[in-house]
């Protein structure tokens, strides 16, 4: 794997971990109603929950990496077509957060398995490492290696940002109900998926 190619996987994973979705829902629902205290056991739910998804889409990629190169190129279509399209839903959406703070004490062990669940167990998560991680891998390298440096690397992205929405939320209230930071969270999320998606078509067809 070359420098360049890590380097994009972790800048394009860093913008897709910040938009809001399920997970960042329940995170900063603990936070809002228990303060702080949540953000580690949340944050390591999180992080574990990415390593179980991402770890059983790893496992099917690799499988068909394994049996067909053409459908292994096919499934890198798929995946460009399905970013522009959550990219495009995302920038539409509005700038709303949904959260209601869970004021419920629950204790650290709790949280965590939450986390977890909610993470490991959305369908959406595991479809979506389907359509992102084959823009990355380089069918002609190693396949254990770069599974390796792509969910470590994921996994500790991903464990940042659960902290960080965790104390933001706990500590500037204000920022995670305005409408406005929301929405411009949004948009450039958006625009950033659709322009994932465009630039893995533009690289592949002028590889052909």
């Amino acid at each position: 794997m070359t420098f360049e190619a890590w380097a994009t996987f972790a800048a394009a994973t860093a913008v897709l971990l910040v938009i809001p979705g399920p997970t960042i829902l329940l995170v900063v629902s603990y936070a809002l109603g228990q303060g702080w205290r949540t953000a580690l056991p949340i944050a390591i739910g999180v992080a574990l929950g990415d390593f179980t998804a991402m770890t059983l889409s790893m496992l099917g990629v690799g499988a068909l990496l394994a049996a067909s190169a053409t459908v292994f190129t096919a499934l890198k279509w798929v995946g460009a077509a399905y970013l522009i399209w959550l990219g495009i839903k995302l920038f539409r959406a509005g700038g709303t957060l949904d959260a209601t703070p869970r004021e419920d004490a629950a204790p650290a062990w709790k949280m965590l398995g939450h986390a977890w669940l909610v993470t490991a167990l959305n369908p959406k998560s595991i479809t979506f490492f389907v359509a992102f991680l084959p823009q990355f891998l380089d069918a002609k390298a190693d396949f254990g290696t770069q599974m390796l440096i792509f969910e470590a690397t994921f996994v500790g992205l991903a464990f940042a940002n659960a902290l960080g929405y965790a104390l933001v939320a706990s500590r500037a209230r204000s920022v995670i109900r305005n409408p406005r930071a929301i929405g411009i969270f949004n948009k450039a999320g958006g625009t950033a998926l659709i322009g994932a998606g465009i630039a893995t078509v533009a690289i592949r067809s002028g590889h052909h």
